[in-house]
């Protein structure tokens, strides 16, 4: 059986005294829990602060993006060596908003993969379809589509050595969720998308459910034989509510 993994993804939140306090929320109930992986991926700029915080506790440092390219001349960007330089082990990639707000294409997000696999960090590969093409019945084909472009460019074995996560456009942040039935169907599907290529990389990826994860649905969702955890947003700014999520995590 896969172990379970929560990330939380703060997205563009935070301010040095209120992550202080979220920490000291999250870290006491978090380091009495066994049998799970945990994660949580503040901005940049709080990167060095909650290294600092999460020194010898169990939860993994992440960061929500990374440049496709190495050192050089790329002013704004930040490397995957500079992330794994600032300890972090893992990295978002694909993120819905960065599709949509800042135009990352699915060759873009294949390329940012690959970096951080070679730079040793673990993408959290994110994929997932809007309302209009869950509507119109298209959500295999984009889920597909945004597969393929990893699978195509870093070889199915390479996705035995990451996370995706299946975040649904429309339940993000809206308070709108997948049933844990039609987050079941499109994460069955993902797994037998790499399983045509890789049996083995399909029997090892963890595939996460993002998309208004909440303490009050984490138990329902994570009974799912194919759903292998969250990415959480919002909730994982509420120490409460992340924890209880993480408790789900471990019961389920």
């Amino acid at each position: 059986m896969r172990v379970k993994f929560v990330a939380g993804n703060w997205k563009m939140n935070g301010s040095h005294a209120g992550n202080a306090k979220l920490l000291e929320g999250l870290l006491p109930a978090l380091q009495s829990m066994s049998g799970f992986d945990c994660a949580v991926c503040p901005p940049y700029p709080y990167l060095a602060q909650v290294r600092q915080a999460l020194r010898g506790s169990r939860v993994a440092l992440g960061a929500q993006d990374v440049c496709a390219f190495g050192n050089g001349a790329y002013t704004g960007a930040v490397s995957a060596a500079m992330l794994g330089d600032f300890g972090c082990s893992l990295v978002i990639v694909g993120h819905s908003e960065r599709r949509a707000l800042f135009g990352d294409t699915d060759a873009g997000v294949a390329d940012k993969f690959v970096a951080a696999q070679q730079a040793g960090l673990m993408p959290v590969l994110c994929v997932g379809e809007t309302l209009a093409e869950r509507e119109a019945g298209t959500t295999e084909a984009v889920v597909a589509r945004q597969l393929d472009a990893v699978l195509d460019k870093a070889g199915a074995a390479a996705l035995g050595r990451a996370v995706i996560a299946y975040e649904p456009v429309w339940a993000i942040g809206t308070g709108k969720t997948a049933t844990p039935e039609q987050a079941q169907a499109v994460h069955a599907f993902i797994r037998g998308r790499v399983a045509a290529r890789d049996g083995a990389a399909a029997a090892a990826v963890r595939i996460l459910y993002g998309g208004s994860v909440k303490a009050g649905n984490a138990g329902e969702l994570f009974t799912m034989p194919d759903i292998d955890g969250g990415l959480i947003g919002g909730a994982s700014l509420v120490a409460e509510e992340f924890v209880a999520i993480c408790r789900s995590a471990v019961r389920h």
